[in-house]
């Protein structure tokens, strides 16, 4: 009989994954991460994923379904591979996806590492996504529901590590979901969805930033792309490449905030125009395809909430070149740029 480690976040899709995993024979065991105590993020008792609530749902889930159920601590990893990492990015000017870092460091190495300890034969999760063989190599597909669809945070998987794992509800959608959860009398049928980071429950990631580190960071200037100052800014940390809402600028016209000057400690306002991009660089890339010897065309995502765009890309050296035809807007050092082809994913790396 097959083993399978049920990564469970307390939410309804993690919770109808081992259902189905159950129902297909396996032998399962529960597995909740906990990746911090919510006095450490600020809140007494919020629901956010993986947090002490969750634990209880997942808990109350894998009894109703006659599975062990265990803790993994992993709060020292969670700390070092994405807090630190999400308030580095943020005061090196960029804007992290820490998402995509949990996924990569703890559910996909950490959890594939304790499947490894107990001798278990996959990881399951409850991501919208599927993985296919495909002449012998695996690859990420998108998952059918395409307003849930997750692939974009998981490019990072390793070919070992999509040979060990299973996402049960790839071909499903969100409705689907719920109904089995309400029809088996699952406690968080009707749980909300996690709309915010985990550990920025508040949506505040500045306020977060400052609390964590102790740090001030200084106010500046703002300044147009001529280099007139325009207005004063309230700190680096607090603006997004794209923002226009709660600039706290006047200047007769809708202004966005085009660049970050971390040596002057500025920050660059434009037009919408002075937004768009026809072309990037990417790191730290993961190839789920093989990798390309020549320029090859496809689509990409450069957040995760957009549209594919047609582009062209290729490798030079440890770097991708990402060049569009149409000009892509507010890309992001730090963010992730994503390859598709049709419904695969063929990789993705970090925009710098």
């Amino acid at each position: 009989m097959k083993k399978a480690i049920i990564a469970m976040s307390g939410g309804v899709d993690s919770s109808v994954a081992a259902y189905f995993m159950k129902e297909k024979g396996f032998e399962c065991i529960g597995a909740t991460m906990k990746l911090y105590d919510n006095e450490d993020i600020g809140v007494s008792r919020e629901k956010t994923c993986c947090s002490l609530d969750d634990i209880d749902d997942a808990r109350a889930v894998a009894r109703k379904l006659g599975m062990p159920y265990y803790v993994f601590n992993f709060k020292d990893e969670f700390e070092q591979k994405v807090i630190d990492k999400f308030i580095r990015t943020y005061e090196q000017g960029g804007t992290p996806n820490p998402c995509i870092d949990c996924n990569r460091y703890l559910k996909f190495e950490k959890l594939m590492q304790r499947m490894n300890e107990l001798k278990y034969d996959y990881v399951v999760t409850g991501h919208y996504a599927d993985i296919e063989l495909v002449n012998g190599r695996y690859m990420l597909k998108k998952g059918t529901d395409e307003s849930k669809d997750q692939s974009y945070v998981l490019y990072s998987l390793t070919q070992e590590q999509l040979a060990h794992t299973l996402f049960p509800l790839g071909r499903m959608s969100k409705s689907e979901i719920r109904e089995i959860a309400e029809r088996e009398g699952f406690v968080n049928a009707k749980k909300r969805d996690s709309q915010d980071i985990c550990f920025v429950p508040d949506g505040n990631y500045s306020a977060f930033i400052e609390g964590h580190t102790g740090k001030a960071y200084p106010k500046g200037n703002f300044v147009d792309c001529s280099g007139n100052i325009v207005g004063e800014h309230s700190g680096i940390i607090k603006y997004t490449i794209g923002q226009r809402k709660g600039l706290g600028v006047a200047l007769g016209k809708p202004v966005y905030v085009c660049k970050k000057d971390l040596e002057n400690n500025t920050v660059i306002l434009g037009d919408e125009s002075d937004l768009m991009c026809a072309h990037l660089e990417a790191e730290d890339f993961n190839w789920i395809a093989e990798k390309p010897q020549d320029t090859i065309t496809c689509k990409a995502k450069t957040r995760y909430n957009m549209k594919e765009v047609p582009c062209t890309a290729h490798c030079e050296g440890d770097k991708v070149i990402v060049d569009f035809p149409s000009p892509v807007r507010a890309v992001t050092s730090g963010q992730a740029v994503v390859l598709y082809d049709g419904e695969y994913v063929l990789g993705g790396g970090t925009i710098i």
